[in-house]
C-alpha cells in the first residue's frame, strides 16, 4: 500500500487534488484508517491515476473522465476509442484555428516592421456596384444561434438538395444564405438557406434582383467581418443605403472544400442611392 503522499509523488498529483478526486467519485483511496483518517492507495491504482492524468492532458472534463473510467473497467474499448477520436477531431480544429491566427499575427507584425498599418488590408478589399437578376429560390428559414451555423449549413442545404433530387428540380445557381435579422441576437438569428432552381413548386419563392454592393471573400470565413466592414464603409462613403437583407452566394461549396483557404464567397448588400 502507498500513503497518499507517496501516491501523490509518484503520479505527480497534489494530495489536495487527490482528495478532490475522491469527493467527485473519480478515484477513491483503497483504505482509509478510521482512527487517523490516513488514506492509502494500492499499487494497482497507479494505473488508474496515470490514465486519469493522460485523459486530463487530452482536455477531457472530469465528468467525461469518470464515464471513460467506467468504460475502461468494463473493457468497452470501442466507446473509449470513439471518444478519443472525437476529441482528436476537436483538438485538430483548435490547432487549425490557432495556426490561422498565428500566421495572421506574423503577417501583421511583418507589415508593421515595414511601416504598413495593421488595418491597411481593408483598402485592398474590392467593392463593386452590380445589377443582379431575379431568381426562384427553394428555401428554408430558421432561427440559428452563432454556434449552430456550421452544422446548419450541412443540415439545411442537405435537406434542400434532397428535395431537388426527389422532385427532379433543375439547379439555376449555387447555394446562398440570406440574413434577415436587423441585429445580432445570441438567442437566434433569422437565417434563410436557399438554392436557385428553375421550377416553381411548393417551397420556392420569388427573389427580386436589383442594385447591389458586392465583394468577394477568398479564404476562411474568419475574414468575413473584414469584408462586411469594408462593404458598409463603401456604401456609406458612396451615398447608398441598404434596402433588403444582405446575402452570401457560395461559389465553392464550404462543405466540400478541404482547405478553408480555397473557399470563395460572394457577399451582396442590396442598395439604393440616398
Amino acid at each position: 500500500m502507498l500513503t497518499i503522499g507517496e501516491f501523490s509523488k509518484i503520479c505527480g498529483v497534489s494530495t489536495k487534488t487527490l482528495r478532490y478526486y475522491a469527493e467527485v467519485g473519480l478515484i477513491h483511496p483503497e483504505v482509509v484508517n478510521p482512527e487517523s483518517g490516513y488514506r492509502y492507495y494500492s499499487i494497482r491504482q497507479l494505473k488508474t491515476m496515470l490514465l486519469i492524468n493522460r485523459l486530463k492532458s487530452y482536455h477531457f472534463s472530469l465528468d467525461e473522465i469518470r464515464t471513460m473510467l467506467e468504460w475502461e473497467a468494463d473493457q468497452t474499448d470501442e466507446k473509449l476509442a470513439s471518444a478519443l477520436q472525437r476529441k482528436a477531431s476537436d483538438l485538430q480544429q483548435q490547432i487549425d484555428a490557432y495556426t490561422l491566427t498565428l500566421n495572421q499575427l506574423k503577417k501583421d507584425a511583418d507589415q508593421l516592421h515595414r511601416g504598413i498599418p495593421m488595418m491597411a488590408y481593408l483598402d485592398g478589399i474590392e467593392v463593386q456596384l452590380v445589377e443582379t437578376g431575379p431568381m426562384n429560390l427553394l428555401y428554408t428559414r430558421q432561427l440559428l444561434r452563432g454556434e449552430d451555423y456550421e452544422a446548419g449549413y450541412g443540415m439545411y442545404f442537405g435537406k434542400l438538395y434532397e428535395k431537388i433530387a426527389k422532385d427532379k428540380l433543375t439547379l439555376h445557381g449555387t447555394p446562398m444564405t440570406l440574413y434577415h435579422s436587423p441585429e445580432f441576437n445570441p438567442s437566434g438569428n433569422d437565417t434563410e438557406f436557399a438554392i436557385p432552381v428553375k421550377e416553381i413548386v411548393t417551397g420556392t419563392r420569388d427573389f427580386q434582383g436589383g442594385l447591389c454592393a458586392r465583394s468577394v471573400l477568398k479564404g476562411s470565413y474568419a475574414g468575413m467581418p473584414s469584408v462586411l466592414a469594408r462593404l458598409r464603409e463603401w456604401i456609406e462613403n458612396e451615398g447608398f443605403e441598404i434596402i433588403r437583407a444582405p446575402y452570401e452566394i457560395y461559389v465553392t461549396d464550404p462543405m466540400q472544400t478541404a482547405d478553408p483557404e480555397d473557399n470563395v464567397t460572394e457577399v451582396y448588400f442590396p442598395v439604393r442611392k440616398k
